[in-house]
């Protein structure tokens, strides 16, 4: 049994939060991510995009999802560096991201690598969330089966 999201370090409250990210993409479960990014705003490549709902749909509408709801990568988020300032109830974290994708009729294989950066406030409740979410993807491999065109 794992121990309550307010008994552990805030920075470790964030990092799971970026782990979740990931978890929620790789699931296809894009109301989780909606909920996860409800008080955010995502800046990709395009405009950046605010809210849950909002963010819920660009995700709806970017990614191809497969038969058996996922869209069948594995993000894997490394080198994550969190700064907490404890006393304004605010932290930002940076990390670098490699997305894997297979298909039976493609071999696993790095898709896209590049970096976030990401904000988060405490709640009321004591939680953190996230405030913002940038992903900067510097590498492209072969997304056709990844993005919608």
């Amino acid at each position: 049994m794992s121990a309550p999201a307010d008994s552990m370090p805030s920075h470790r409250q964030i990092e799971n939060l970026i782990a979740r990210y990931a978890e929620l993409v790789d699931d296809g479960d894009f109301v989780g991510l909606g909920a996860l990014l409800a008080d955010a705003t995502f800046v990709g490549s395009g405009a950046p995009v605010s809210g849950g709902e909002a963010i819920e749909a660009m995700f709806r509408g970017l990614l191809i999802v497969y038969a058996d709801g996922t869209p069948r990568t594995q993000h894997v988020t490394g080198n994550v560096a969190v700064e907490v300032d404890e006393n304004a109830g605010t932290a930002a974290a940076r990390s670098y991201v490699t997305v894997f994708q297979s298909l039976p009729d493609f071999p696993l294989q790095a898709i896209a690598a590049g970096r976030y950066r990401d904000g988060f406030a405490r709640g009321e409740d004591g939680r953190w969330r996230f405030v913002e979410r940038q992903a900067r993807i510097t590498m492209f491999g072969d997304v056709s089966r990844h993005l919608r065109q």
